[in-house]
Protein backbone atom coordinates (compact mmCIF):
# COMPACT_ATOMS: atom_id res chain seq x y z
CA UNK A 1 0.00 0.00 0.00
CA UNK A 2 2.79 2.36 0.89
CA UNK A 3 4.28 1.93 -2.56
CA UNK A 4 0.97 2.83 -4.23
CA UNK A 5 0.60 5.95 -2.12
CA UNK A 6 4.11 6.96 -3.08
CA UNK A 7 3.23 7.11 -6.79
CA UNK A 8 1.40 10.04 -8.33
CA UNK A 9 -1.67 10.05 -10.57
CA UNK A 10 0.57 10.82 -13.54
CA UNK A 11 2.31 7.48 -13.09
CA UNK A 12 -0.93 5.51 -13.25
CA UNK A 13 -2.17 7.43 -16.28
CA UNK A 14 1.05 6.85 -18.21
CA UNK A 15 1.42 3.26 -17.00
CA UNK A 16 -2.16 2.45 -17.98
CA UNK A 17 -1.70 3.98 -21.43
CA UNK A 18 1.64 2.25 -22.00
CA UNK A 19 0.22 -1.09 -20.83
CA UNK A 20 -2.56 -0.89 -23.42
CA UNK A 21 -0.09 0.06 -26.17
CA UNK A 22 2.21 -2.78 -25.08
CA UNK A 23 -0.56 -5.29 -25.85
CA UNK A 24 -0.29 -4.46 -29.56
CA UNK A 25 1.75 -6.78 -31.83
CA UNK A 26 5.13 -5.54 -33.05
CA UNK A 27 3.77 -4.78 -36.52
CA UNK A 28 1.27 -2.30 -35.08
CA UNK A 29 3.92 -0.81 -32.79
CA UNK A 30 6.26 -0.18 -35.70
CA UNK A 31 3.39 1.47 -37.59
CA UNK A 32 3.10 3.84 -34.60
CA UNK A 33 6.87 4.30 -34.69
CA UNK A 34 6.71 5.36 -38.36
CA UNK A 35 4.12 8.00 -37.46
CA UNK A 36 6.25 9.17 -34.53
CA UNK A 37 9.24 9.49 -36.85
CA UNK A 38 7.36 11.97 -38.99
CA UNK A 39 6.34 13.99 -35.94
CA UNK A 40 9.59 13.82 -33.97
CA UNK A 41 11.97 14.35 -36.88
CA UNK A 42 10.11 16.23 -39.59
CA UNK A 43 7.63 18.31 -37.57
CA UNK A 44 9.10 18.90 -34.11
CA UNK A 45 12.76 18.44 -35.02
CA UNK A 46 13.53 17.08 -31.55
CA UNK A 47 17.10 18.10 -30.63
CA UNK A 48 18.01 18.14 -34.31
CA UNK A 49 20.69 20.81 -33.82
CA UNK A 50 22.37 18.73 -31.12
CA UNK A 51 22.24 15.58 -33.24
CA UNK A 52 23.70 17.30 -36.30
CA UNK A 53 26.48 18.92 -34.30
CA UNK A 54 27.38 15.62 -32.62
CA UNK A 55 27.43 13.71 -35.90
CA UNK A 56 29.42 16.39 -37.73
CA UNK A 57 32.08 16.56 -35.01
CA UNK A 58 32.23 12.78 -34.54
CA UNK A 59 32.62 11.98 -38.24
CA UNK A 60 34.39 14.90 -39.96
CA UNK A 61 35.46 12.58 -42.76
CA UNK A 62 31.87 11.85 -43.84
CA UNK A 63 30.05 13.84 -46.52
CA UNK A 64 26.86 15.82 -45.87
CA UNK A 65 24.78 13.16 -47.60
CA UNK A 66 26.33 10.42 -45.46
CA UNK A 67 25.68 12.38 -42.27
CA UNK A 68 22.09 13.07 -43.36
CA UNK A 69 21.53 9.36 -43.95
CA UNK A 70 22.83 8.54 -40.46
CA UNK A 71 20.67 11.30 -38.99
CA UNK A 72 17.47 9.96 -40.57
CA UNK A 73 18.27 6.38 -39.61
CA UNK A 74 18.97 7.50 -36.06
CA UNK A 75 15.55 9.13 -35.68
CA UNK A 76 13.84 6.06 -37.13
CA UNK A 77 15.71 3.89 -34.65
CA UNK A 78 15.01 6.32 -31.81
CA UNK A 79 11.26 6.00 -32.40
CA UNK A 80 11.59 2.21 -32.63
CA UNK A 81 13.45 2.25 -29.30
CA UNK A 82 10.53 4.14 -27.74
CA UNK A 83 7.83 1.65 -28.80
CA UNK A 84 10.07 -1.33 -28.04
CA UNK A 85 10.62 0.01 -24.54
CA UNK A 86 6.86 0.28 -24.02
CA UNK A 87 6.46 -3.29 -25.33
CA UNK A 88 8.79 -4.46 -22.55
CA UNK A 89 5.81 -4.23 -20.16
CA UNK A 90 4.09 -7.11 -22.00
CA UNK A 91 6.79 -8.91 -23.94
CA UNK A 92 7.12 -12.64 -23.21
CA UNK A 93 10.33 -14.45 -22.34
CA UNK A 94 10.05 -16.36 -25.61
CA UNK A 95 9.79 -13.14 -27.64
CA UNK A 96 12.70 -11.45 -25.91
CA UNK A 97 14.89 -14.55 -26.31
CA UNK A 98 14.25 -14.44 -30.05
CA UNK A 99 14.90 -10.70 -30.33
CA UNK A 100 17.88 -10.35 -27.94
CA UNK A 101 20.55 -12.93 -28.67
CA UNK A 102 23.53 -13.03 -26.29
CA UNK A 103 26.85 -14.53 -27.36
CA UNK A 104 29.94 -15.39 -25.31
CA UNK A 105 27.97 -15.55 -22.05
CA UNK A 106 30.61 -18.03 -20.86
CA UNK A 107 32.94 -15.01 -20.43
CA UNK A 108 30.79 -13.86 -17.49
CA UNK A 109 30.76 -17.38 -16.06
CA UNK A 110 34.57 -17.50 -16.30
CA UNK A 111 35.10 -14.05 -14.73
CA UNK A 112 32.83 -14.93 -11.79
CA UNK A 113 33.69 -18.61 -11.29
CA UNK A 114 35.58 -17.92 -8.04
CA UNK A 115 32.72 -15.91 -6.57
CA UNK A 116 34.03 -12.52 -7.70
CA UNK A 117 31.50 -10.03 -9.07
CA UNK A 118 31.62 -8.43 -12.52
CA UNK A 119 30.67 -5.03 -13.91
CA UNK A 120 29.15 -5.19 -17.39
CA UNK A 121 29.85 -1.94 -19.25
CA UNK A 122 27.86 -0.71 -22.24
CA UNK A 123 26.66 2.47 -23.91
CA UNK A 124 23.37 3.96 -25.00
CA UNK A 125 23.38 1.88 -28.14
CA UNK A 126 20.74 -0.33 -29.75
CA UNK A 127 17.99 -0.93 -27.22
CA UNK A 128 19.64 -0.76 -23.81
CA UNK A 129 16.27 -1.23 -22.05
CA UNK A 130 16.25 -4.85 -23.29
CA UNK A 131 19.70 -5.63 -21.89
CA UNK A 132 18.28 -6.80 -18.50
CA UNK A 133 16.95 -9.86 -20.37
CA UNK A 134 20.51 -11.16 -20.04
CA UNK A 135 19.24 -12.54 -16.72
CA UNK A 136 17.54 -15.29 -18.75
CA UNK A 137 20.97 -16.49 -19.93
CA UNK A 138 23.35 -16.20 -16.97
CA UNK A 139 23.71 -18.87 -14.24
CA UNK A 140 21.25 -18.61 -11.34
CA UNK A 141 24.14 -18.19 -8.89
CA UNK A 142 24.78 -14.71 -10.35
CA UNK A 143 22.48 -11.90 -9.20
CA UNK A 144 21.86 -9.21 -11.81
CA UNK A 145 21.66 -5.52 -10.96
CA UNK A 146 21.29 -2.58 -13.33
CA UNK A 147 22.81 0.72 -12.17
CA UNK A 148 20.76 3.75 -13.12
CA UNK A 149 20.54 7.50 -12.68
CA UNK A 150 17.25 8.81 -11.29
CA UNK A 151 15.10 10.71 -13.80
CA UNK A 152 13.98 14.23 -12.96
CA UNK A 153 10.30 13.26 -13.28
CA UNK A 154 9.27 11.00 -10.40
CA UNK A 155 6.38 9.49 -12.35
CA UNK A 156 8.58 8.55 -15.31
CA UNK A 157 11.31 7.35 -12.95
CA UNK A 158 8.83 4.98 -11.29
CA UNK A 159 7.61 3.82 -14.71
CA UNK A 160 11.09 3.08 -16.04
CA UNK A 161 11.96 1.23 -12.84
CA UNK A 162 8.97 -1.00 -13.51
CA UNK A 163 10.04 -1.55 -17.10
CA UNK A 164 13.62 -2.33 -16.08
CA UNK A 165 12.42 -4.80 -13.46
CA UNK A 166 10.41 -6.76 -16.05
CA UNK A 167 12.94 -9.61 -16.24
CA UNK A 168 13.82 -9.61 -12.54
CA UNK A 169 17.06 -7.62 -12.13
CA UNK A 170 17.49 -5.26 -9.22
CA UNK A 171 17.55 -1.58 -10.22
CA UNK A 172 20.24 0.22 -8.22
CA UNK A 173 20.45 3.99 -8.05
CA UNK A 174 24.00 5.24 -8.48
CA UNK A 175 24.14 6.93 -5.08
CA UNK A 176 23.24 3.60 -3.43
CA UNK A 177 25.72 1.45 -5.34
CA UNK A 178 28.40 1.13 -2.64
CA UNK A 179 25.89 0.25 0.06
CA UNK A 180 24.30 -2.38 -2.19
CA UNK A 181 27.66 -3.89 -3.13
CA UNK A 182 28.81 -4.15 0.49
CA UNK A 183 25.50 -5.68 1.57
CA UNK A 184 25.58 -8.27 -1.20
CA UNK A 185 29.24 -9.06 -0.60
CA UNK A 186 28.57 -9.62 3.11
CA UNK A 187 25.83 -12.04 2.10
CA UNK A 188 28.26 -13.91 -0.15
CA UNK A 189 26.41 -13.03 -3.37
CA UNK A 190 28.05 -12.88 -6.78
CA UNK A 191 26.78 -9.92 -8.80
CA UNK A 192 26.68 -8.88 -12.42
CA UNK A 193 26.16 -5.10 -12.41
CA UNK A 194 25.20 -3.41 -15.67
CA UNK A 195 26.62 0.08 -16.24
CA UNK A 196 25.60 2.55 -18.94
CA UNK A 197 28.91 4.34 -18.76
CA UNK A 198 28.69 7.02 -21.45
CA UNK A 199 26.66 9.71 -19.68
CA UNK A 200 28.06 13.20 -19.23
CA UNK A 201 29.65 13.13 -15.75
CA UNK A 202 29.13 15.72 -13.08
CA UNK A 203 31.94 18.13 -12.38
CA UNK A 204 34.45 16.76 -9.88
CA UNK A 205 38.00 17.40 -8.71
CA UNK A 206 39.82 14.61 -10.59
CA UNK A 207 38.45 14.97 -14.08
CA UNK A 208 39.74 12.65 -16.78
CA UNK A 209 39.65 13.75 -20.41
CA UNK A 210 40.20 11.50 -23.41
CA UNK A 211 39.55 11.38 -27.13
CA UNK A 212 36.23 9.82 -28.06
CA UNK A 213 34.82 10.03 -31.57
CA UNK A 214 37.39 12.66 -32.59
CA UNK A 215 36.50 14.95 -29.69
CA UNK A 216 37.95 15.83 -26.29
CA UNK A 217 35.53 14.10 -23.96
CA UNK A 218 35.12 14.20 -20.21
CA UNK A 219 35.04 10.55 -19.17
CA UNK A 220 32.71 8.89 -16.71
CA UNK A 221 35.14 7.16 -14.30
CA UNK A 222 32.75 5.99 -11.60
CA UNK A 223 32.57 2.44 -12.94
CA UNK A 224 36.35 2.11 -12.92
CA UNK A 225 36.63 3.49 -9.38
CA UNK A 226 34.09 0.98 -8.09
CA UNK A 227 35.71 -1.94 -9.92
CA UNK A 228 39.21 -0.97 -8.72
CA UNK A 229 38.21 -0.46 -5.09
CA UNK A 230 36.28 -3.72 -4.96
CA UNK A 231 38.61 -5.79 -7.11
CA UNK A 232 35.79 -6.65 -9.50
CA UNK A 233 36.06 -8.04 -13.00
CA UNK A 234 34.91 -5.83 -15.88
CA UNK A 235 33.39 -6.92 -19.20
CA UNK A 236 32.01 -5.08 -22.23
CA UNK A 237 28.76 -5.72 -24.08
CA UNK A 238 28.93 -5.07 -27.81
CA UNK A 239 25.52 -4.64 -29.47
CA UNK A 240 24.64 -5.14 -33.12
CA UNK A 241 21.22 -4.31 -34.56
CA UNK A 242 20.53 -7.19 -36.91
CA UNK A 243 17.23 -5.80 -38.19
CA UNK A 244 14.22 -3.94 -36.86
CA UNK A 245 13.54 -5.22 -33.34
CA UNK A 246 16.35 -7.81 -33.35
CA UNK A 247 19.74 -7.45 -31.67
CA UNK A 248 22.85 -9.54 -31.16
CA UNK A 249 24.96 -8.88 -28.06
CA UNK A 250 28.46 -10.17 -27.47
CA UNK A 251 30.38 -10.19 -24.17
CA UNK A 252 34.13 -9.58 -24.04
CA UNK A 253 36.43 -9.34 -21.03
CA UNK A 254 38.20 -6.10 -20.14
CA UNK A 255 39.91 -7.37 -16.97
CA UNK A 256 39.43 -10.19 -14.42
CA UNK A 257 40.46 -7.82 -11.60
CA UNK A 258 40.36 -4.05 -12.04
CA UNK A 259 42.41 -3.46 -8.87
CA UNK A 260 45.46 -4.92 -10.65
CA UNK A 261 45.26 -2.61 -13.66
CA UNK A 262 46.89 0.77 -14.24
CA UNK A 263 44.82 3.88 -13.62
CA UNK A 264 42.37 4.60 -16.47
CA UNK A 265 42.99 1.22 -18.14
CA UNK A 266 39.37 0.17 -17.68
CA UNK A 267 37.98 3.54 -18.80
CA UNK A 268 40.28 3.71 -21.84
CA UNK A 269 39.53 0.14 -22.92
CA UNK A 270 35.79 0.55 -22.48
CA UNK A 271 35.85 3.80 -24.46
CA UNK A 272 37.72 2.27 -27.38
CA UNK A 273 35.33 -0.69 -27.48
CA UNK A 274 32.26 1.55 -27.40
CA UNK A 275 33.77 3.78 -30.07
CA UNK A 276 34.21 0.78 -32.36
CA UNK A 277 30.63 -0.35 -31.72
CA UNK A 278 29.39 3.09 -32.76
CA UNK A 279 31.64 3.31 -35.82
CA UNK A 280 30.37 -0.06 -37.04
CA UNK A 281 26.91 1.48 -37.40
CA UNK A 282 26.56 5.04 -36.08
CA UNK A 283 22.78 5.33 -36.49
CA UNK A 284 21.99 3.30 -33.38
CA UNK A 285 23.78 5.47 -30.81
CA UNK A 286 21.91 8.03 -28.70
CA UNK A 287 22.98 11.20 -30.49
CA UNK A 288 20.46 13.43 -28.68
CA UNK A 289 22.70 13.45 -25.59
CA UNK A 290 24.49 16.78 -25.21
CA UNK A 291 27.59 14.85 -24.18
CA UNK A 292 30.12 17.38 -25.41
CA UNK A 293 28.63 20.53 -23.86
CA UNK A 294 31.75 21.10 -21.75
CA UNK A 295 35.08 22.01 -23.30
CA UNK A 296 38.41 20.76 -22.11
CA UNK A 297 40.30 23.30 -19.94
CA UNK A 298 43.48 24.51 -21.60
CA UNK A 299 45.63 23.66 -18.56
CA UNK A 300 44.87 19.90 -18.73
Amino acid sequence: MADKKRKGIGYYLVYGTFSLIAMLPFGALYFISDILYGLVYKVVGYRKKVVRKNLRNSFPEKSKSELMHIEKEFYRHFCDYFVETIKTLRITDKEIRERMVFENIDVIDELTKDGNSCLLSMGHYGNWEWIPSIILHIPERIKLGMVYKRLSSKDFDDLFLRIRARFGPKAIEMKSIYRTIVTNRNEGLTMLLGFLNDQRPRKHANEYWLKFLNQDTLAQTGMERIASQMGFAVAYLDIVKVKRGYFKCSVSAITPDASKEDEHFVTDTYTRKLEQTIKNNPAYYLWTHNKWSRTKPTDI
